[in-house]
């Protein structure tokens, strides 16, 4: 199986600039910006934000420093622009902790703000050719439908799955870390979530799901899905791009005139939108009233 996924990897990867052997080689800093906004975002949007980010904040210590109204501002529409927050109070930690530089030690990277047992693993491997076990969501279907015969993992990620993914990675460190990229890879490109290409994958003669005829997810009933529109997150990512495009602080009848013209959100969802982001520092109010991103 593995030999399989790194032979198709070596000829259809894409050529991500975060990736090592695209170019100009990515620092570990660089890495670890990657993986925090590939958590919960497309690389397509991710990209361009990357590139930027990585222009205005090359090391630990330049986002360290920056104001955090100019972090969120160059967070944009990357959505949960707490990961933002984090990612800065990360660079803090790094320059205090680590003189700047990005530990390869995994207890180093899991204290750091914002790093858990995925992304201190993807650091690992991924700038550092350490033997890690990389599982995201891409791995644990590849994992699910080629080893364990079903369509979906579960929604929560299990000690079985855990095991498995460890069972599987190579002894050679460098194996290991291609390994964990190219299983990446396959699930994000070919054993995709609603539409595997199972003629394209390169593991489709062992694929036990295939097997058993591609049998429905177990787990559907268990799933949340929620629409985009009318939704708290939509509200709050409304006021914070009202907040990131002012030149100063915003009056609430500016907020509520933007509202106006936003049917699907509710009046009461602009107070849960702006107390939240208060409360979750990204967003403050002044003596007067008024709203702007923190300082």
């Amino acid at each position: 199986m593995r030999s399989a996924v790194v032979r198709w990897f070596d000829e259809a990867a894409r050529d991500l600039p975060w990736r090592a052997g695209s170019g100009k080689e990515p620092t570990p800093w660089a890495i670890l910006v990657s993986e925090v906004m590939l958590q919960q975002t497309p690389v397509a949007r991710v990209e361009p934000v990357w590139r930027a980010w990585l222009a205005q904040w090359p090391t630990p210590a330049a986002l360290a420093t920056a104001p955090t109204a100019d972090v969120l501002r160059a967070w944009d529409r990357l959505g949960y622009p707490r990961r933002a927050l984090r990612l800065q109070e990360c660079a803090q930690a790094i320059v205090d902790r680590h003189g700047g530089g990005v530990p390869d030690d995994e207890e180093q990277l899991r204290a750091l703000p914002g790093v858990g047992e995925y992304t201190a693993a993807a650091v690992r491997a991924f700038a550092f050719g350490r033997r890690s076990v990389v599982v995201d969501t891409n791995v644990r279907r590849v994992l699910a439908r080629v080893v364990s015969g079903t369509a979906l993992p579960a929604p929560s990620y299990t000690a079985a799955e855990r095991a498995l993914a460890a069972a599987l990675v190579p002894d050679d460190a460098a194996d290991a870390a291609r390994w964990a990229a190219a299983s990446m890879e396959l699930g994000a490109l070919v054993c995709t979530a609603r539409s595997p290409e199972c003629l394209g994958c390169p593991v489709a003669d062992l694929c036990a799901w295939r097997a058993a005829g591609s049998p429905p997810d177990a787990h559907a009933a268990r799933r949340r899905t929620q629409a985009w529109a009318g939704t708290d997150r939509q509200a709050r990512g409304r006021v914070m791009s009202v907040l990131r495009g002012a030149h100063g602080p915003v009056d609430r009848a500016l907020l509520e005139e933007v509202w106006a013209g936003e049917p699907q959100l509710r009046p009461g969802q602009l107070d849960r939108a702006l107390s939240g982001l208060i409360e979750d520092g990204l967003a403050e109010q002044d003596e007067a009233g008024r709203y702007h991103l923190p300082a």
